[in-house]
C-alpha cells in the first residue's frame, strides 16, 4: 500500500509503515508543509496514496468523501499526548492494514482501536 505522512507525523511512524512493507513518502519530503487541505488530499489522489494525518479536518466525511481517496487514517491522540501515544497509534494502525483494507475509507485511529467508515455502495 502507498501512504502519504502528514507533517506531523515523524521519521519513526515512518519506519513503521515501511518495516510493514508500505510505500511511503511524506509531505515534508515533498516540500508540501502547510500546503491546503484540499491541495495535499488532491495530490495523495493523484498519487494514489493513503494520507495519514493528525489533521482532524480530514475526518469529516462530508468534505472528504473517503471514497474519492485511496484511503484517509486520522490519528486520534489523548489530550497530552506524548510521542509514545503517536506511537501506539501507528502501531495499531500497522496492525490493522494486515487483515483490512483502506482503501476508499475513512480511518478513525486511536491506540489499540479503529472506527471505519465506509459509505454505503
Amino acid at each position: 500500500m502507498k501512504f502519504k505522512l502528514d507533517e506531523n507525523i515523524g521519521k519513526r511512524g515512518q519506519n513503521l509503515l515501511r518495516e510493514a512493507g508500505h510505500d511511503v513518502s511524506t509531505v515534508v519530503e515533498q516540500s508540501l508543509r502547510s500546503a491546503p487541505d484540499y491541495d495535499l488530499i488532491e495530490i495523495c489522489h493523484q498519487e494514489q496514496r493513503c494520507l495519514v494525518t493528525l489533521d482532524l479536518d480530514f475526518s469529516n466525511p462530508l468534505v472528504f468523501r473517503p471514497s474519492d481517496y485511496s484511503g484517509i487514517a486520522v490519528l486520534r491522540l489523548p489530550k497530552r499526548a506524548s510521542y509514545g501515544d503517536l506511537l501506539d497509534a501507528m502501531r495499531t494502525l500497522v496492525r490493522a492494514l494486515e487483515l483490512n483494507e483502506i482503501f476508499g475509507k475513512l480511518w478513525i485511529v486511536q491506540s489499540g482501536a479503529i472506527r471505519i467508515y465506509q459509505e454505503d455502495g
